[in-house]
C-alpha cells in the first residue's frame, strides 16, 4: 500500500512520534523540536486503532524490529510503544545506545487486517502469495511468525519465503500440518526520508 494514504506531514510525525520516543528512554533531548502530545493526541488519525512494526537500522543494518499484528490501541500509542520495544526490547540484539541514536533510520509499516486463507496444501498457499505486496502470518500450535512485506526484498520468491518463515517459527522447512493457518495482510510503508535509506 503507498504511503500517499499519510500526507508528508503525517508521515514527518509518525517519524518523529518514534524517535521521540527513543530519545526518551535514553533521557536524550530529541533532534526534533519537542512534540505537543496534548495537541496531537487530539488529532484523530492517530487516535485510530492500527497495527505497526517499527524497524530501526544503522548503516542498512538491521538493529531491531518489533511490531503488532492486530490493532489493539491508537496509532500514537502503538508507534511508542513499538519504537521502545525495537530500541531496547529485540531480543537479537543488545539495547540501542546513546551513541547509535543519530545514526538510526527509521522504517514504519501500518498494517491492513490479516486475511486468512483458505489452501488445503503448501502449492496452493505459495500460489496465493503476491511477493512484494503480502505479508504473512503462519500459526501452528503455539507457533507463530509473521514476515513483512519488505522481506520480499531479501527473499524474492515464495518458496524461500515461506521456508525462512517456517524456520523463523521454529518449524522445519518441510513442515506441513492440517491445522496450520495462514493470514495474509499489506503494509502503509513510512520512511526516515532524511536518511536515504530504505530497510
Amino acid at each position: 500500500m503507498p504511503s500517499t494514504e499519510f500526507s508528508h506531514e503525517q508521515q514527518k510525525l509518525m517519524i518523529e512520534i518514534v524517535q521521540d520516543s527513543i530519545a526518551s528512554k535514553l533521557e536524550l533531548q530529541s533532534k526534533n523540536e519537542p512534540i505537543d502530545y496534548d495537541s496531537i493526541s487530539k488529532q484523530l488519525w492517530l487516535n485510530k486503532p492500527a497495527a505497526t512494526f517499527v524497524t530501526l537500522s544503522i548503516n542498512g543494518e538491521l538493529r531491531g524490529c518489533i511490531g503488532t499484528l492486530e490493532a489493539r490501541r491508537s496509532l500514537l500509542k502503538d508507534l511508542q510503544s513499538n519504537a521502545v520495544n525495537a530500541a531496547f526490547y529485540d531480543s537479537r540484539f543488545e539495547p540501542v545506545s546513546v551513541s547509535e541514536y543519530e545514526a538510526l533510520s527509521i522504517h514504519i509499516s501500518i498494517l491492513t487486517a490479516p486475511v486468512e486463507l483458505s489452501v488445503s496444501n503448501e502449492k496452493e498457499l505459495l500460489g496465493c502469495l503476491r511477493p512484494g505486496i503480502d505479508g504473512l502470518i503462519i500459526e501452528e500450535r503455539g507457533y507463530r511468525a509473521t514476515f513483512l512485506p519488505q522481506v520480499w526484498q531479501q527473499l524474492p520468491t515464495a518458496k524461500v519465503f515461506l521456508q525462512r518463515l517456517k524456520l523463523k517459527a521454529g518449524l522445519p522447512v518441510d513442515y506441513w500440518s492440517d491445522n496450520m493457518r495462514f493470514y495474509t495482510y499489506q503494509a502503509i510503508d513510512v520512511f526516515d526520508h532524511d536518511r536515504h535509506i530504505r530497510n
